[in-house]
């Protein structure tokens, strides 16, 4: 029996889950997920994980946040005036805006969340939405391509 190892291809099903089982992400058998060991397509501890699994297993993973998307940053955080964004925006609390930030003298667009509104500003988050979050991976390997 085929068990996975590194640089094998593999193809999987997917379920992924906060905590309280919303789903953020998942994969199906016509649309599966094909990863290869040791490129980091998922995170390291998932990678981990799968190492030793066989065709037709399942597992469930947890990961904690820093085996995911990292904590959550408070300095993430920014408040910014509303005349600072275009004339047709009519920011509200979930609102996701992609805004344009500076690095080195290279312009980046970044999401970011509108967490807070008030009259002449808003707050909006950078953080990643599953940053802080506890995750839980389901997993069903359906093929292993071994490395030549």
């Amino acid at each position: 029996m085929k068990q996975i190892q590194q640089n094998d291809k593999v193809t999987l099903i997917y379920t992924g889950k906060l905590e309280n089982g919303t789903i953020f992400q998942d994969s199906n058998e016509s649309e599966p997920l094909v990863i290869t060991i040791g490129n980091l397509d998922v995170p390291p501890s998932v990678e981990q994980a799968l190492i030793g699994m066989a065709e037709g297993d399942n597992k469930q993973i947890r990961l904690e946040p820093d085996e995911g998307y990292g904590p959550r940053r408070k300095d993430l955080l920014q408040t910014l005036h509303k005349n600072t964004l275009a004339d047709k925006i009519s920011p509200a609390v979930g609102m996701i805006l992609s805004l344009k930030i500076e690095k080195d003298g290279i312009e980046h667009h970044l999401p970011a969340t509108v967490v807070e509104v008030n009259d002449d500003t808003i707050v909006v988050d950078y953080n990643h939405p599953l940053a802080g979050h506890n995750l839980m991976i389901d997993i069903t390997v359906m093929a292993i391509e071994k490395a030549s």
